[in-house]
């Protein structure tokens, strides 16, 4: 009886320890032993373009604090051309003082991961920053790709300490956004709108400056905010009031240059910035006449900051100029467009004849002031609309009918003898 008493807490002791073994080996699997996510994931130091499976997707996001992926099918042109895109941008970005990871994930593949993040076309380009996702849906080229994620990890507005600090940060930032300076503008006047806007401009405060940078910048007094876009070689300079609207307006409007080439990556920006734009249609934008004209646009884009004021070439862009039922010898042609599906063309104003173009706008946006307008729809009566191809096939469509029903009557003839001599 004793012995047995005996057996019993060795039994016991015997269980203990196969149990503290299965936790263990449970411990072992759960930690990445048996082939589920790693507890970390060691980011390589190359800048080479990562890739991602479901295996490590969710230690890699963990890992970096920014992380830029292509979700690519394999089977996709776009994706095929974006890669060595990423190739070239993945060691610049790694290389940043704020470093950007770049990964890829064969979402045709893992479909969980792609279902997780909405991914439901190829390529969708997502950031995460410090875990959070958002969709990237800006510029594709390497270099333009660097500037715009970037700028993604730039503080929201930059403290300047010095003249250097000024020019290190404005050499930084390169040519790619424009530039918002705040001379003597503290810091929490700007921050809002430094987070607002900040895929579309780069926002600072200089603290301490010398009367060096006041000539270069152009400004006599301060506390002044002194915009600067440098890929159009403009700027300007906001003395206040810094509170209420006045702030943001100015912001907003020098987020575009005073007289915008319409091409697809401004088209983007006109449609975010709300106001009507008096478009001017060229023959042709790279034409010795065009300059002068360009620059007659910037004059009135000065003087009415209510209007964006913008300009195209048919040789530059004949799709989207053929919306505006142009025809050469108009040209140049002005109009105000509400960037949508309207725009309206001034009585007697809408061609700009040879000459004084200055006192031709100048009438045109009078007329327009004063409401003598005719509105028209973007498109309509011009073949590019509906499409030549449309066209076609209603034709087609015409065409079929008319042959059933001349087929249908034959029958009707042919039946009719046949009835009779049955009869």
């Amino acid at each position: 009886m004793a012995m047995r008493r005996q057996r019993i807490p060795l039994l016991l002791l015997f269980l203990f320890l196969v149990l503290l073994v299965v936790l263990w080996q449970q411990n072992c699997v759960a930690s990445g032993d048996g082939g589920r996510e790693p507890a970390e994931f060691e980011i390589p130091r190359d800048g080479s373009v990562l890739e991602l499976d479901e295996s490590n997707f969710e230690a890699a996001v963990r890992a970096a604090d920014y992380l830029f992926v292509d979700f690519y099918a394999p089977w996709c042109g776009h994706c095929k051309r974006l890669a060595p895109q990423l190739d070239e941008a993945a060691p610049v970005l790694a290389g940043l003082s704020t470093p950007i990871v770049v990964a890829k994930v064969n979402a045709d593949k893992y479909r969980k991961l792609g279902s997780k993040y909405e991914v439901d076309g190829f390529p969708t380009l997502m950031f995460f920053d410090h875990g959070v996702p958002s969709e990237y849906t800006g510029p594709r080229n390497a270099d333009l790709l660097v500037q715009n994620l970037k700028k993604l990890v730039a503080p929201d507005v930059s403290v300047l300490e010095s003249d250097l600090a000024i020019k290190g940060f404005v050499e930084a930032a390169g040519i790619g956004f424009p530039l918002f300076i705040g001379f003597g503008v503290d810091e929490s006047m700007i921050a809002e709108y430094g987070a607002k806007y900040k895929k579309k401009a780069w926002f600072s405060t200089a603290k301490d400056f010398s009367e060096d940078m006041m000539v270069v910048y152009d400004f006599d007094k301060f506390p002044a905010l002194v915009s600067v876009n440098p890929k159009y070689n403009e700027q300007s300079v906001f003395y206040g009031p810094f509170e209420g609207s006045f702030l943001e307006d100015f912001i907003r409007q020098s987020l575009l240059p005073l007289t915008v080439p319409i091409n697809r990556e401004t088209l983007k920006l006109l449609k975010d910035d709300g106001r009507k734009v008096v478009l001017t249609i060229l023959k042709d934008e790279s034409d010795e006449n065009s300059p002068q004209l360009i620059k007659v646009l910037r004059s009135a884009a000065n003087a009415n900051h209510d209007l964006v004021f913008g300009y195209v070439g048919v040789e530059q862009w004949l799709e989207f100029t053929e919306t505006f039922d142009v025809k050469g010898s108009e040209l140049p042609k002005i109009i105000v467009w509400d960037t949508k599906e309207e725009y309206e063309v001034v009585e007697g104003s809408e061609r700009l004849e040879e000459g004084d173009h200055g006192s031709q706008v100048s009438r045109f946006l009078e007329g327009y002031r004063e409401g003598r307008t005719v509105k028209k729809i973007v498109g309509r009566g011009s073949p590019t609309l509906l499409g030549l191809n449309a066209i076609y096939i209603l034709i087609l469509l015409v065409a079929i009918l008319v042959a059933l029903m001349y087929f249908s009557g034959q029958g009707e003839e042919e039946q009719r003898p046949r009835r009779t001599h049955e009869d």
